[in-house]
């Protein structure tokens, strides 16, 4: 992580340091829409962020590595983290940074404990019948990580607590909508088995090869699905405090981009992984840099 970075945070403490570090070093590295976004965040917020998405990451890792899976080092994982928060510190080089930031914005310890609920279904959950399901999983891997984010975005109403959980949701549907085969290949399908039925698609039709007519009705109502979901996230932007709204409003446009990037590739997701251009990526992020800068003298 860039020093100035860490020094705007006022993060002194080397093993502290180096800890956060790593955390961006993972974002940088896995994350690349999301880090891009994080660059519009006055520097103070930055480390914060990195640390959720370091800490998020690792864990995910540990259930999702294609070649070497670690599922009772996701479970040791998750419950050294837990008993380090309740501590209020760390020696792991992830979970420094991650108590730190916890314990710095205050965040509720209930939704470390539904995040690491979640990625331990992975490890033998391998299908949601209904949507419903689904979501209830939703809730720990992805709308809880919109929840933690939002003391460090400071909200300005407390109106933005739900539009960031529906917003998190946003997210993970879009990625496995992109990743449906990809997710094959460990084992799991996140879309819900109901779906599936209604359009007449078997486990076996998501297997790499032309997308059926089937699988195509599927992903195009999983599309819909996923906006309205942005939809409902979308008025909580304006409830952030100014400093934030750059960050966010630009990583919903470039992950609300994968949609249509996989609506341009006719819904062939099963052959290739889609993904929004680097141009629109830049012809979104730049303005909303200029912005956010112009934005930091306002809001201090």
């Amino acid at each position: 992580m860039r020093g100035r970075d860490l020094d705007a945070a006022g993060i002194t403490d080397p093993a502290l340091r180096s800890s956060y570090q790593r955390c961006r070093r993972l974002n940088a590295s896995h994350g690349r829409t999301y880090y891009l976004a994080t660059l519009l965040l006055p520097p103070a917020k930055r480390p914060y962020v990195h640390a959720l998405y370091g800490l998020a990451r690792y864990a995910d890792e540990l259930i999702d590595n294609l070649s070497v899976p670690d599922p009772a080092g996701l479970v040791r994982f998750g419950e050294r983290f837990l008993d380090d928060l309740a501590r209020g510190t760390s020696d792991d080089p992830i979970g420094r940074a991650a108590v730190h930031t916890a314990r710095t914005w205050d965040i509720p310890v209930a939704y470390f404990d539904a995040f690491f609920a979640s990625m331990q279904m992975d490890i033998d959950v391998t299908g949601y019948p209904t949507y419903d399901d689904l979501e209830s999983y939703m809730y720990g891997s992805a709308a809880v990580i919109g929840l933690q984010m939002v003391p460090i975005l400071e909200p300005l109403d407390p109106g933005a607590i739900p539009c960031a959980r529906r917003l998190g949701e946003a997210f993970q549907l879009s990625n496995f909508i992109r990743d449906v085969a990809e997710d094959l290949e460990r084992g799991r399908v996140y879309l819900p088995q109901q779906d599936l039925d209604r359009f007449g698609v078997d486990r076996s039709d998501l297997r790499p090869g032309p997308a059926s007519a089937g699988v195509k009705a599927l992903l195009a109502f999983e599309i819909a699905r996923a906006r309205t979901l942005y939809r409902q996230a979308e008025p909580g932007i304006e409830l952030l405090h100014p400093s934030s709204r750059d960050c966010i409003r630009t990583a919903f446009d470039l992950y609300r981009g994968i949609l249509a990037a996989v609506e341009r590739a006719d819904y062939e997701v099963l052959t290739r992984r889609v993904a929004v251009p680097v141009r629109t990526r830049l012809r979104v992020a730049v303005p909303g840099l200029v912005r956010a800068r112009r934005a930091r003298p306002r809001a201090a």
